[in-house]
């Protein structure tokens, strides 16, 4: 008679633990890369901000704001997302 096998493989606990670990990684992944791209929005509007190329500067300034000078609520959105009616690149 042959003795029983004793080779022991790692199993499919081994196997959730490994996917487990593979989708947290997809996922800062994916984080990182969208908090990359929001501060990459904020440097180059904040160097056309210091070159004077303000696009969305009021023309006629309302009650409170100066001339030449964006609102705050302007400022406060910026980098958060797509403007409404556009779509993020990454999207499918």
């Amino acid at each position: 008679m042959s003795a029983p096998s004793t080779e022991v493989g790692p199993g499919f606990l081994a196997f959730v633990a490994f996917f487990f670990l593979a989708v947290a990684l997809w996922l800062l992944m994916r984080s990182m890369f969208t908090r990359m791209r929001r501060m990459n929005l904020a440097e180059r509007a904040e160097e056309q901000r210091e070159q004077g190329q303000v696009r969305d500067a009021p023309t006629n300034p309302g009650p409170g704001e100066t001339a030449g000078q964006p609102t705050r609520e302007r400022d406060s959105g910026l980098g958060d997302g797509p403007e409404e009616g556009q779509r993020r690149g990454d999207e499918v």
